[in-house]
């Protein structure tokens, strides 16, 4: 099997309770702790994102959707691995210039394997750009 850094904390924001809770298993049988929220102010106002390793987010939600999600991620915590995920492939037209950041694109339905793997090489990738403490 492959090294997922297990361990990891990883946010997943959906508005739909049955992604969150597909997710929460898969991420949870790789051994990562999955704190699920079920809008993105949710996540924002939970005072977890300093302690997140990994977000994964829909991309269509109302009030805030998945791209205004990223960009206050990523604002608070550049090096923040962000994934978004979408039943809605045209959304994709909206993904926002990024610069020297990109972001993990998952269409629904997914690979759960393959998802686990892109989170890992993704932290794994984001820990070498960490500042020293």
């Amino acid at each position: 099997m492959t090294d997922h850094l297990s361990g990891a904390i990883i946010a997943v924001v959906d508005d739909d309770p049955s992604i969150l809770k597909s997710l929460e298993y898969l991420l949870e049988s790789a051994d990562h702790t999955v704190l699920v929220f079920a809008s993105a102010a949710a996540m924002l106002e939970s005072g977890y994102l300093a302690t997140i390793d990994c977000v994964i987010s829909d991309i269509d939600m109302p009030m805030m959707d998945g791209f205004a999600l990223s960009q206050a991620v990523h604002e608070a915590r550049p090096e923040l691995p962000i994934v978004l995920i979408t039943g809605h492939p045209e959304m994709l037209d909206r993904l926002p210039p990024l610069g020297a950041r990109h972001h993990l694109v998952f269409k629904k339905p997914f690979n759960g394997q393959e998802l686990l793997t892109a989170i890992g090489d993704a932290m794994r990738n984001s820990h070498l750009h960490r500042p020293k403490s």
